[in-house]
């Protein structure tokens, strides 16, 4: 391609992932970086699917920026990164809890 990218998508369990890199990226890495967010999916959701991502996006994006933050693996551990995750969720079902409980 003349303006260095290319364009590489594929199946990764059930999913489809498209990801476009320059020609002097590393493919593996790219490769690697789907497998770990995969990873961290299955991990949140159990046996991540389409389904999954389409109804809680949010929570897909949120996980993707806990991995990755412009364009840059910020968290390697899989631990780490679901530990915060589930702190997220705990914090977000405190704050529902609190805004439903009546004022008097």
């Amino acid at each position: 391609m003349q303006d260095g990218w290319g364009s590489r998508r594929g199946r990764y369990a059930s999913l489809y992932f498209c990801c476009a890199i320059e020609d002097q990226d590393n493919e593996l890495l790219t490769l690697e970086v789907v497998h770990r967010y995969v990873e961290l999916l299955d991990r949140y959701f159990g046996n991540v699917c389409e389904l999954d991502i389409i109804f809680n996006f949010e929570k897909a994006y949120f996980i993707l920026d806990e991995f990755i933050i412009g364009g840059e693996v910020q968290e390697t551990s899989k631990k780490t990164a679901v530990k915060a995750i589930e702190d997220s969720d705990m914090l977000q079902e405190t704050v529902e809890e609190y805004m439903n409980k009546p004022a008097f």
